[in-house]
């Protein structure tokens, strides 16, 4: 069980990660863009499905709150 919930959340965090990728590349913004890779590429790294959650829900906050 534990695998079918680290490929949906990978799935889940990789999807959200293309559309930052796109966005940051629209609009010429670096930190949706650079998210957006992190996004793409951290579920790869991580095998536990708790910090994989953790990790990608702070990753997906983090364009809201810095600005640059």
């Amino acid at each position: 069980m534990e695998n079918t919930a680290l490929l949906m959340w990978g799935m889940l965090f990789g999807a959200i990660g293309i559309a930052f990728f796109s966005y940051g590349k629209k609009q010429k913004a670096i930190v949706p863009q650079g998210t957006g890779i992190i996004l793409m590429v951290f579920p790869y790294f991580i095998s536990n499905v708790y910090l994989l959650v953790i990790v990608g829900t702070v990753l997906v906050a983090l364009p809201y709150f810095v600005r640059l």
